[in-house]
């Protein structure tokens, strides 16, 4: 077979290539290889042509394995399923099978009964991320035929299979055993007949292939998610969402421009090698932070309430499972007000868990560890107040790009609504097309040079990293989808960084204490009925262990980590032998003192020293 990039039209038509890739053995390698050549024959145009004659000739295949099965049959009690309906007649051995119900056959004599009705498997799945596997069984009763998916272990089971009898169908706890081994029986005797399809209860990015794009894949994730599945399609015109969002852009207000670019970021993610992190559009006002997150949803699909825009009024488990199926996809929350108070109770714990990408490992019922949940993805949200308002810890603001929302941001937000909830999922499925075909080397070189352009050391490195990624999503989708020259500017972008001294814990924990020292100088006097905290003397807050301890924990800072760091930047004063307390006779007693020296604007006395302003008075 030729490589796929010099193939002609009669090339890819020959009965060669249908030929070669039916004999693969791998169903893995050959899954790949069809999905390759229905992409190769999308761009020459013959898309129809190739699934035509694809369908044809695996049609013809199964025809001719299944005429040499018969063939090559020795037993005498060899049967075939005979169910007058829509499925192929399979090898079924020692059974019959008929409109009538399985029996098992013996010595040319029917004896008990396996089912009353028909039934037979009809399709193998295998998940990609489990190596598990499920089976899709057809059965009729009623006058119809049906079809339901179950794990493989369901029906290898006497004792779990007697559960499909609350789906209708004809098993007791008398006949279990019968029906295992003919389903058992009837899947090994048509291994090459029954199709093997790979499914993922994950979104996104599987080697090459991106799901729910490449149709090859099902899938098969959690019930609960199915609303959000079914939401990523395509409705509506691909030209009026374009025309709209263009003229949106053109706006120049960064808050949609931003988040548009985040949305497209979030499949960049894992190809690039970067970690979650969160976008959050913020502003006390109506400006239009619930309108711009239906814009960004409107990328991949529909961005009406309860579709795909999420909320935080849930839990952390289930936000978790949620971010593990949308996987590469951008999860969008609305209202980070509105939380469950799980969820409120350890806000700061969500948006670390949320940003590893990893979750935590939980047993099962069968006392073994789940699957570990993992996604690489962006997390888009807003709210009224920063997301750093919800968070004490620099490690976490880190993880956050925060976008102030000003005032009319849409000159007719119910017009744009409007537009995105009748219109979407085009720029998404068009923008993952463009993606491979610029292939994942020239991406990451783009993303270099703004990595480059945003190093510095006063800014955050991981906010840097995750905006490259934003600005080089915006530059693909400008380019490509857009083409209206409306990107994101390095100066707009760099407005977005947070000052690395801003978010130190340690440099927070210092300004905190100092704050402390001179709002309470009365606790460092020798008179009065307060409690005491220390002394004040030649510059120094002289702390008791004991106050200082309270003081971090109340503030939620680690003391550890601050007195080390203090004592690295010459802060406090140590002992001889270099630990960060050292000795101090207060009131008559030696006690053991955390000594912390006090920025120059800290008089003596504990009091702040203010700029000159003027005073509203005389």
């Amino acid at each position: 077979m030729k490589p796929l990039d010099e193939m002609t039209v009669d090339d890819i038509l020959d009965e060669s290539v249908f030929t070669e890739l039916l004999d693969m053995q791998n169903q893995v390698k050959r899954t790949r290889l069809k999905i390759a050549l229905k992409e190769r024959a999308k761009v020459l145009k013959v898309a129809q042509d190739f699934k035509d004659l694809l369908s044809a000739y695996e049609k013809a295949d199964k025809e001719m394995k299944q005429k040499k099965m018969q063939e090559n049959q020795i037993c005498t009690l060899d049967n075939y399923t005979n169910f007058q309906g829509p499925y192929d007649e399979l090898a079924c051995g020692a059974w019959i099978a008929k409109l009538s119900g399985i029996y098992s056959q013996s010595n040319s004599s029917i004896d008990q009964v396996a089912c009353y009705h028909p039934i037979l498997p009809v399709e193998r799945m295998k998940n990609l991320e489990t190596g598990e596997e499920q089976i899709k069984l057809a059965y009729f009763r009623n006058g119809r035929w049906d079809e339901i998916t179950v794990p493989k272990t369901m029906i290898t089971s006497a004792n779990k299979i007697v559960a499909l009898s609350g789906r209708g169908i004809s098993v007791t706890s008398e006949n279990a055993k019968l029906l295992v081994k003919y389903l058992s029986d009837v899947e090994n005797l048509n291994d090459d007949y029954i199709a093997m399809q790979y499914s993922s209860s994950k979104l996104g990015w599987h080697g090459q292939e991106f799901l729910p794009y490449d149709t090859d894949i099902v899938f098969d994730g959690d019930f609960r998610f199915k609303n959000i599945f079914d939401a990523i399609t395509e409705r509506g015109s691909a030209a009026v969402w374009l025309e709209h969002i263009r003229s949106l852009r053109r706006s120049g207000r960064m808050e949609v421009k931003f988040l548009l670019a985040a949305s497209f970021a979030s499949v960049l993610l894992q190809p690039l090698g970067g970690l979650p992190f969160f976008v959050d559009l913020w502003g006390e006002t109506e400006g239009g932070k619930t309108v711009s997150l239906m814009v960004a949803a409107s990328v991949w699909a529909n961005p009406d309430e309860s579709q795909y825009i999420g909320d935080f009024k849930s839990t952390d488990v289930a936000l978790e499972a949620k971010a593990d199926m949308l996987n590469n996809l951008p999860m969008l929350l609305d209202d980070t007000s509105k939380t469950s108070a799980r969820i409120r109770d350890n806000f700061e714990g969500v948006v670390y868990d949320l940003c590893s990408g990893k979750g935590k490992s939980r047993s099962n019922k069968d006392l073994g560890i789940n699957r570990e949940n993992r996604w690489r993805n962006v997390i888009i949200c807003n709210g009224e107040r920063p997301l750093s308002a919800y968070v004490e810890q620099g490690g976490a603001i880190n993880r956050i790009i925060e976008v102030e929302c000003g005032e009319k941001v849409f000159q007719d937000p119910g017009k744009t609504a409007e537009i995105v909830k009748k219109n979407y999922g085009y720029a998404g499925k068009a923008f993952i097309a463009i993606v491979k075909k610029m292939g994942i080397e020239k991406i990451r070189a783009a993303q270099e040079v703004f990595k480059q352009e945003l190093q510095s050391n006063d800014k955050m490195e991981k906010q840097a990293l995750s905006l490259s990624i934003v600005l080089t999503a915006d530059r693909i989708a400008t380019e490509y989808i857009f083409k209206d020259d409306c990107n994101i500017t390095l100066e707009e972008a760099e407005k977005l960084l947070t000052d690395r001294k801003i978010v130190s814990d340690n440099v927070r924990c210092y300004e905190y204490i100092q704050d402390k020292v001179a709002m309470n100088h009365v606790r460092f006097e020798p008179d009065g009925n307060i409690e005491k905290w220390g002394v004040l003397e030649d510059g120094y807050a002289i702390f008791y262990n004991r106050a200082f301890d309270e003081l971090c924990r109340n503030g939620g800072f680690s003391k550890a980590s601050f007195l080390s760091w203090a004592a690295r930047n010459k802060l406090i004063m140590s002992d001889s032998l270099g630990n960060p307390t050292r000795q101090k006779k207060i009131a008559g007693k030696n006690n053991r003192c955390v000594w912390l020296k006090l920025d120059a604007d800290i008089d003596e006395d504990g009091f702040r020293q203010a700029d000159d302003v003027e005073l509203p008075f005389k």
